[in-house]
């Protein structure tokens, strides 16, 4: 059953994860809404990420490099590449995104969930959660 996380700007509903496939891959559908962005650039050594176009544009930076992922468009972020994402459209954006292999699953995302329901959140109890999670907060720069 696919689970839902929500965190107001950005949506995430889960289709498969790290528990359902041994660990092969986490598969999720983002929605993110205008002007939703990922508030913490970073990146991951444990898995890449695979994002497809669904509707809308998002703009992701990755490695410095500014791509526009529209719908039918894939990208590709390789471990250890710093990357983020911002959604300047002023419409809806969708897009599927894979991690292979599947370690980092659902918990990372209600975790941080629950944290930004509680009001504006602590970045060094933000980035602890990241870091125990495997996502590593990029310098700031």
């Amino acid at each position: 059953m696919p689970e839902t996380i929500d965190f107001g700007s950005l949506t995430l509903r889960f289709l498969r994860d790290k528990h359902d496939t041994g660990g092969t891959l986490d598969l999720f559908e983002m929605t993110l809404q205008p002007e939703g962005r990922m508030p913490v650039p970073h990146y991951h050594e444990g898995w890449e990420e695979t994002v497809y176009g669904l509707a809308g544009t998002a703009t992701f930076t990755v490695g410095g490099e500014t791509l526009e992922l529209a719908p039918g468009e894939t990208l590709f972020i390789p471990r250890g590449v710093v990357h983020g994402f911002h959604n300047r459209s002023g419409a809806v954006a969708k897009c599927l995104c894979v991690l292979t292999p599947g370690v980092l699953g659902p918990e990372y995302f209600r975790e941080l969930a629950a944290l930004l329901r509680q009001g504006p959140p602590d970045p060094a109890r933000a980035g602890e959660i990241m870091r125990r999670h495997g996502l590593i907060p990029a310098p700031p720069g």
